[in-house]
């Protein structure tokens, strides 16, 4: 027993970056040792902020801070019903701010409590996105100055209105941020500035996608990196499950003349055997797992070799203490992580992603967002990025702090529709998955 216990757990909403943030905060009886963690469910924020603060809260406090594992399993069936995207996020709030007071107790960084390092610094990949080859082209070609090696390339798709992760932006990359000169927000449509027209019917005003012009477009993207940027840095790309699973494993087979790092979310967590085909025809590095909620769908994909590159939501599954878990399970079977990282990932729950990168051998890439630098004054000690690798700080426990007085200037603003995640679709209508 350590004697220390919980004395509050409480939940601050912030969105510097316009993207909207979830941090759980843990006070101890230590008066001065607290910890903190990322909970973020962009989509459903308030819903995880009433799942820590009126349940898991009056269930913990009081509990010993030490027992992290007896916590986390506790609190995962005390609901009964578990493995929702509410209550794992809220799950993860509570477990990365106890891991971060287990470091600090220790006056140790998390990392060395996993096991110390296997690594100095964790790879990390970008994003180049716009209208047109020129634009990701010099896009690249800035990231590569900047020092880094692996960018995933997405682009708009001429006479469609949906482009997953493609950013409108001019084809010069911003000097401090590598971002387009007119980045609007990084995946998300419910944070750019639309007209919405009250007579016309909408579900979602998500815009219209279709499967083979964006097939074409894609294949013509690839080949005109190769052929202009090269092939000395690593080119990554993410389907995000919109195509027909048939297309899927075409498209995978077309793309393997283009050597990807890997193809990111080429089916749907419910077309998963699909994979198998995929496997038999063609050597394409798959990456997947960020839209599972429990670390059990990832068991087969792992353990049948399907996947290269597991690409989990640490806060989504739960946290640090699953996570851990699960990448152990992917060593045995080589299977690298990919942690899901973009901005609705908060610079904590990069602080924790980075913790595990440098404990585990069977690192694979981590993805990276490029936080303004409103959120990293936000979020003292935000892990640094340079020479295309993120480098921790090796303060103890998670090594990033929050500052209260400054979140709570940036409040969560009004969107559309709560901010649900807006629904493409087909030209006919038809809604297309995510």
């Amino acid at each position: 027993m350590s004697n220390v216990t919980i004395r509050d757990i409480r939940v601050i909403l912030t969105e510097p970056d316009d993207i909207r943030l979830v941090i759980v905060k843990i006070d101890t009886s230590e008066p001065e040792l607290y910890g903190i963690g990322c909970a973020t469910f962009t989509q459903r924020p308030s819903t995880v902020k009433a799942a820590v603060e009126d349940y898991l809260a009056p269930f913990l406090i009081g509990r010993d801070v030490a027992d992290i594992e007896d916590i986390w399993q506790s609190s995962y069936v005390s609901s009964y019903w578990r493995n929702g995207p509410v209550l794992n996020n809220a799950l993860s709030g509570v477990d990365q701010a106890l891991w971060d007071i287990k470091g600090k107790m220790a006056n140790m960084p998390v990392y060395d409590l996993l096991g110390g390092k296997a690594r100095d610094a964790a790879g990390v990949y970008v994003h180049a996105s716009g209208s047109d080859v020129v634009a990701i082209e010099d896009q690249i070609h800035a990231f590569i100055e900047q020092g880094f090696h692996n960018v995933r390339v997405q682009m708009e798709t001429p006479g469609l209105t949906s482009n997953y992760g493609a950013g409108k932006g001019s084809s010069r990359a911003d000097e401090n941020s590598g971002k387009p000169a007119e980045y609007l927000g990084p995946r998300w449509v419910t944070n750019r500035v639309r007209e919405f027209d009250p007579n016309k019917r909408y579900a979602h005003p998500g815009g219209i996608f279709e499967p083979k012009p964006y097939i074409r477009n894609a294949l013509n993207l690839f080949d005109h990196v190769r052929n202009k940027v090269g092939w000395d840095f690593e080119m990554l790309h993410d389907v995000h499950e919109r195509i027909p699973p048939i297309l899927g494993v075409k498209f995978a087979k077309d793309v393997e003349q283009f050597d990807l790092f890997f193809l990111e979310d080429l089916f749907s967590p419910e077309d998963n055997e699909y994979f198998r085909m995929v496997r038999e025809q063609c050597a394409t590095p798959i990456a997947m797992g960020e839209l599972y909620n429990s670390p059990h769908e990832m068991i087969p994909m792992v353990k049948d070799r399907l996947i290269d590159f597991m690409r989990v939501h640490i806060s989504q599954i739960g946290g640090i203490t699953p996570a851990k878990k699960l990448a152990a399970l992917c060593e045995a079977f080589n299977v690298r992580t990919a942690w899901h990282g973009p901005g609705d990932t908060s610079p904590v729950g990069h602080a924790a992603n980075l913790a595990i990168d440098l404990n585990v051998w069977n690192f694979g890439i981590q993805e990276y967002a490029i936080f303004k630098d409103r959120t990293k004054e936000v979020f003292p000690g935000c892990p640094e990025v340079h020479d295309g690798h993120m480098w921790s700080n090796d303060k103890p426990g998670l090594g990033i702090d929050l500052d209260e007085e400054l979140a709570a200037k940036y409040p969560f603003k009004e969107r559309e529709f709560g901010g649900a995640w807006d629904t493409p679709r087909r030209a006919d209508g038809t809604m297309v998955k995510p």
